[in-house]
């Protein structure tokens, strides 16, 4: 399934029945999950990464069968989730007003953030709002999660008016109704979270529902629960957001879906018929996860449900956890931008660990993306009609990787990587310095030799081939060959300077057939493709033995939309040549630019399962081009090369000092491939929230710690001081702990 959480722990049985469960289990699922839900197998029996955790407590939640095919079979029905997959178009909205601020898709896209002050500071919260509103915040929101919290409120609202700022405020609820209800005084919009508004703190207690009626009986009680907040945004002309978050839905939701898309939108669509019911239609949702694909997938679903049903509300965009830095602005790029791409999305908020007013300029820099998307004139691509890719469903495309032939005389298989490959254009100047190169293209060195390392870059393309008495220069090309890094080169270039078991790079137009010989040196060639071609020169690759093809949209062509139709062109004739998306950036592009256009672009190919790996190039350090290029790799669930962490933004909530620890736990722990450890600031955006972590470091209190294995408490209450030691002794201790390795030439390269 498209859901990496499904799995939830190892069952007790032996390891051969196991296995034989698994496979039947793999086959059922093939067919069962036909658009990302989970058919009724015991959820201890399904499958998991490798080496994940996950705790036996939360393994007790089922899903009737019968609930199960009721699902499938209204999904099957659903069509479309975008106004065109052929050219972005706005999805059509209502307007939903939250203070002065309209949001909907007859005005632009509105950007917010969420303060990290205490609610109770209230000067502090006012000024972080005003520094927010200074940054481009069109909306700010803070945590209401208390008496006290609640009080503050209207005496932030009167300071802010006192000083000239009207900015939207919006308060953020988990399991308080009542403060909900006495936060509408004086907020512009509440944000409720389906999955504990009524429901309660997160728990794995065993629900299992046998027929729709008895899980139907559980909604009265939300309705008496959520209706007079409804009443009251009404009378007020209050906004609300119903938030789903993939990590908290509610123990019922989860017994009859199961952790899925489809729990997300029918948890979210059970508040908003509440809604419907006194007619209050001033809300919007939000369908939030860390794992950019399952969030890309659920909020298709919601719009496809909601064209399926002629609901028009707007729908906030948000990688919930995306944690820090690049890796931060990538998660948050692949999901945002993917959808908005499409055109969906009406406001958004890009979660860093970082200071609120920092979130302000990706997210403005992603809004100004899908905005360009849309209103340039793009050059068309000849008509074609999407056949092959189900949206309701994931599946890898499966490239054929290069295989070796008794006449190789180098090792060919590697040049590209089964999870995902990185390519890293090198130029003369690079080359000039074979120590750095390694370096920087991620090898190990040992007494001035590289080895490729779990994060070195696959293969290099050539800007342009040594002169043939560069003698450093071609040595350092030969030993990355010796230790499995390809060398692609244009075939003039090699034409005129060959390199010996060099790859050489054709345009389409001049690809070799099948006899042709290929410049001296060359052993296979790699072709360019455009996207714009039109269907009889794209034919040409039918009969092609190229290793690869680089897909390198020009600016005048949409990139999202060319490589959908490459796609469906290669896999409606069966063509399996591996493709790699080659993205070239001018030196106007900025690291944050790159990395956001990137996501946005490419990312949006590969949460469809489209492509092989990338190519980022741009006059920007080789090193920052080919950790971004893992990182974009690592965010669509291709190929983990580094921990991944799933970092909350921090709130008012938040009981410690989260971007300190976040870091000092990433600088003890970053080693550590596969691994996925959450660093929560609360109980609220702890075991709930950290949907996919193998391990969990919350805050339960002030200066205490609680640590998870899974979603399974197992240490409580540790002092702060210890609680990273404590952290890395837990992840020892169920054997996922290895030790860092050093590079003593590094330093020196």
């Amino acid at each position: 399934p498209l859901m990496a959480s499904t799995g939830r722990c190892r069952h007790p049985m032996s390891p051969t029945l196991t296995t034989c469960l698994l496979v039947f289990a793999a086959a059922y699922l093939q067919l069962a999950t036909a658009f990302g839900f989970s058919p009724s197998l015991n959820p201890c029996m399904k499958r998991f990464p490798v080496g994940s955790i996950r705790s036996q407590k939360a393994c007790s939640l089922t899903m009737s069968s019968n609930a199960m095919e009721e699902r499938m079979q209204k999904t099957k029905e659903l069509l479309s989730y975008c106004d065109s997959v052929y050219k972005t178009t706005r999805r059509k909205t209502r307007t939903v007003q939250c203070g002065d601020v309209s949001i909907g898709s007859e005005h632009p896209i509105a950007l917010q953030t969420m303060t990290t002050a205490m609610t109770t500071d209230i000067q502090g919260s006012i000024d972080q709002v005003m520094r927010c509103a200074d940054a481009g915040a069109q909306l700010v929101r803070l945590t209401v999660q208390g008496q006290r919290e609640a009080d503050a409120c209207s005496k932030i609202k009167e300071g802010l008016l006192k000083k000239g700022y009207t900015t939207p405020l919006v308060a953020d609820i988990h399991f308080a109704p009542k403060i909900a209800l006495q936060v509408a005084d004086a907020f512009d919009k509440i944000r409720i979270n389906p999955g504990n508004f009524a429901d309660g703190r997160k728990s794995f207690e065993e629900i299992t529902y046998e027929n729709p009626e008895d899980y139907k009986a559980e909604l009265d009680y939300i309705e008496e629960v959520f209706t007079p907040l409804v009443l009251k945004c009404k009378e007020l002309g209050r906004a609300m957001r119903i938030g789903t978050n993939h990590g908290s839905l509610s123990a019922r939701t989860l017994s009859y879906y199961g952790d899925t898309p489809a729990g997300m939108v029918e948890s979210a669509f059970e508040f908003a018929r509440i809604c419907r019911k006194h007619d209050y239609h001033n809300f919007l949702f939000s369908m939030k996860a860390s794992n950019p694909k399952v969030m890309v997938q659920a909020y298709r679903l919601l719009a496809a449900e909601m064209y399926d049903l002629g609901w028009d509300y707007p729908m906030h965009l948000g990688v919930t956890e995306a944690g820090e830095g690049e890796d931060g602005r990538m998660k948050s790029a692949i999901g945002i931008g993917s959808l908005l791409q499409d055109g969906l999305g009406d406001t958004i908020r890009v979660s860093l660990t970082e200071d609120p007013w920092f979130e302000l300029e990706p997210c403005t820099k992603l809004r100004d993306i899908a905005m360009n998307q849309k209103d340039k004139i793009w050059t068309p691509v000849p008509t074609w009609k999407e056949t092959t890719r189900n949206f309701m469903s994931f599946s890898q495309r499966q490239g054929q990787l290069p295989l070796q032939k008794e006449s190789d005389p180098i090792d060919i298989r590697n040049v590209l990587h089964r999870d995902g490959s990185v390519i890293s254009a090198v130029s003369p100047e690079d080359l000039a310095n074979p120590d750095k190169l390694y370096y920087n293209l991620g090898c190990k060195t040992a007494v001035g030799m590289p080895f490729k390392d779990l994060a070195t870059s696959d293969s290099i393309l050539l800007q342009q081939s040594p002169a043939m008495d560069a003698t450093k220069e071609r040595t350092a090309l030969r030993r990355l060959q010796e230790v499995g890094v390809g060398v692609l080169c244009a075939a003039e270039e090699l034409a005129a300077r060959p390199i010996p078991n060099a790859i050489a790079v054709y345009d389409l137009k001049q690809m070799p057939g099948k006899d042709a010989k290929l410049p001296e040196g060359a052993i296979r060639y790699a072709v360019t493709v455009r996207g714009d071609e039109s269907d009889e020169e794209l034919a040409k690759l039918k009969s092609a033995e190229a290793v690869m093809l680089l897909l390198r949209v020009p600016d005048e062509v949409s990139r999202v939309h060319a490589s959908r139709r490459v796609f469906n062109y290669l896999k409606e004739n069966n063509i399996d040549t591996p493709v790699i998306h080659h993205i070239v950036f001018g030196a106007d592009k900025s690291r944050d630019t790159v990395v956001l256009l990137t996501g946005s672009e490419v990312g949006c190919s590969l949460v469809d399962g489209n492509g092989d790996g990338v190519l980022m190039q741009a006059p920007l350090p080789l090193e920052f081009l080919r950790l971004s290029s893992f990182g974009l790799l690592q965010g669509c669930r291709m190929r983990n090369t580094k921990t991944e962490y799933v970092s909350c933004p921090s709130c008012g909530r938040t009981l410690f000092d989260l971007q300190t620890v976040t870091d000092q736990i990433s600088k003890a722990t970053g080693h550590l491939p596969g691994v996925t450890i959450a660093v929560m600031g609360c109980i609220v955006n702890g075991p709930g929230e950290m949907a996919d972590a193998d391990f969990g470091y919350v805050g339960g209190a002030p200066g205490k710690i609680d640590l998870y294995v899974g979603k399974e408490l197992v240490r409580k209450a540790i002092p702060s001081e210890k609680a990273c030691d404590e952290l890395i002794e837990l992840i020892k201790e169920n054997g996922r702990w290895v030790e860092p390795s050093t590079n003593e030439e590094a330093v020196a390269a």
